[in-house]
């Protein structure tokens, strides 16, 4: 019963954090639109509440929800499951297909993980001292190629896998024009091995969002140099953000 009323109340907390500002979804579409049009299809890459599908719906894409943690998965069918643009794949996305171990983070679903370096980094950091991953659960595993081969070529894709960006990166080989990955300061070295596998599929023009600002950074678009050097000099509080990469 005590760990229901944690999971429930840790996706209350998601939707009040997620849906509970309309500057959240103006800044959303805002920012999505420079890389999303009508008709696009879009692989949002754990889709936790929605609120990216929601943003890239209001743009007139077709999307792919994917997201492997239970209760998410019963929250996305509540909000978009009579979409029809909207498919949910209730699976977890890897280097190759399978299943793993999830650590569920009940109070904060937002960090659960397929990675358990993601915990370790986060042990004693500051700003992380109250998470806890108390709950384990097997989920299934595929892989971005595999979602591929049934959906078709995105125009793009969103990663954001709490430290398990590069072993689904490991799992592309067929390139959407733009994709963004998350990245945190507790795991640089995820972002910089992310960064190493965007440049082996491609992508030479970088940009970055820290936080939930749904603004970029910088005025022009980087090069993985110019990446690298502002990932290695930004401050540790400065917590997480988004690296968008572009072919062109």
């Amino acid at each position: 019963m005590l760990e229901t009323l944690r999971t429930v109340g840790g996706v209350l907390r998601s939707l009040r954090i997620y849906y509970g500002r309309r500057s959240h979804a103006a800044g959303m579409d805002r920012l999505y639109s420079r890389f999303v049009h009508p008709g696009d299809l879009v692989f949002d890459v754990g889709a936790h509440v929605g609120d990216r599908v929601g943003s890239f719906r209001r743009l007139g894409a077709r999307v792919v929800a994917v997201e492997p943690q239970p209760a998410l998965v019963r929250t996305l069918k509540l909000l978009y499951g009579r979409d029809a643009d909207v498919v949910i794949e209730a699976v977890a996305v890897g280097r190759v297909a399978g299943t793993a171990e999830m650590l569920i983070n009940l109070s904060n679903p937002t960090v659960s993980t397929l990675s358990t370096d993601f915990i370790r980094a986060a042990h004693g950091a500051p700003g992380w001292e109250a998470q806890r991953w108390s709950r384990k659960v097997r989920v299934p595993v595929t892989s971005l190629d595999s979602l591929i081969a049934k959906y078709g070529v995105p125009a793009f894709i969103k990663l954001d896998l709490e430290g398990f960006e590069g072993e689904a990166l490991a799992g592309l080989t067929r390139a959407p024009k733009v994709l963004s990955f998350e990245f945190t300061t507790i795991q640089r070295e995820v972002a910089r091995a992310c960064i190493a596998r965007c440049g082996e599929l491609g992508y030479r023009r970088f940009q970055v969002a820290l936080g939930e600002s749904q603004t970029l950074v910088h005025p022009d678009w980087l090069d993985d140099r110019a990446l690298l050097a502002w990932l290695n000099a930004l401050p540790q509080a400065a917590n997480s953000g988004d690296v968008y990469a572009s072919l062109g």
